[in-house]
């Protein structure tokens, strides 16, 4: 009877963690996205010169250990004081639930895709 049991539950329990693991991924790589965004903005409305590669030196500094997806940073600034400066990160994670969702009718996409932004005010002296 156990063994019985196990054969229905096991492969459910399996789906539900898959499914569980493959969210807490993207919700991962969101923060981390949204992260580098706040600090890539940071750095760059207190730079004094040349900020849009210091916002993105540091979004990409920040995202250079995480391990989970790829992330595209891009920066919008005018470099005036008091202009907007924005850090747009893009991320994308791989849907492994997908090809399994398939099997079932629901139509899933390969891939997770979001984007973070953040915007600061140009520091000036």
């Amino acid at each position: 009877a156990e063994i019985d049991e196990a054969v229905f539950v096991l492969p459910v329990l399996l789906l539900v963690t898959f499914g569980l693991i493959n969210l807490a991924m993207v919700g991962f790589a969101g923060l981390n996205a949204s992260n580098a965004a706040n600090y890539g903005a940071r750095m760059a409305s207190v730079a004094q010169a040349n900020q849009t590669s210091v916002a993105s030196s540091a979004a990409n500094a920040m995202l250079s250990a995480t391990r989970v997806g790829t992330y595209t940073v891009s920066v919008s600034t005018s470099g005036t004081p008091g202009s907007l400066v924005r850090v747009q990160v893009r991320y994308n994670v791989p849907n492994y639930f997908a090809g399994l969702a398939g099997l079932f009718g629901i139509s899933s996409p390969a891939n997770w895709t979001g984007t973070a932004r953040s915007d600061f005010r140009q520091e000036g002296w």
